[in-house]
């Protein structure tokens, strides 16, 4: 069913609540390379590097802006963001200290990919397009 969109969509970007605001800043400033354009002791807004576009919000998650009921760690999520190097991305979330929940490895739909834990226990997915095998 196709319908009239309500209202005309400007940006959008995940928010992450978190208790450990600076420590989920750091991860993904050091292993992603995201900019920080904002930040204070209840919010940071992050951007990626050279890109207006691509953006990333950390809440403080005991904040009164968020409703009790959603003050919990992420679970359920996988956040995917598309690097230009999945292994480049893996060995610097080790040097880091970074969980690395799954090596890089090709996967069947053309992606090579390597999974990371953020510092909430958020599944991370760094991805980057590969050739698919030829069937």
């Amino acid at each position: 069913m196709v319908q009239r969109p309500i209202a005309k969509v400007s940006r959008a970007f995940i928010n992450i609540c978190t208790e450990k605001l600076r420590e989920t800043r750091d991860f993904y400033t050091s292993v992603f390379g995201f900019v920080v354009d904002y930040d204070s002791d209840w919010f940071v807004h992050l951007k990626a590097a050279g890109s207006n576009s691509l953006e990333l919000g950390i809440i403080k998650g005991s904040h009164e802006i968020v409703p009790t009921a959603y003050r919990s760690s992420p679970r359920g999520v996988i956040f995917s963001i598309i690097v230009d190097d999945a292994d480049a991305v893996c060995a610097l979330a080790k040097e880091w200290g970074v969980k690395v929940v799954e090596e890089p490895r090709d996967l069947f739909y053309g992606q090579r990919r390597t999974l990371l834990e953020d510092p909430n226990g958020m599944l991370v997915d760094a991805s980057a397009p590969v050739a698919r095998p030829s069937s």
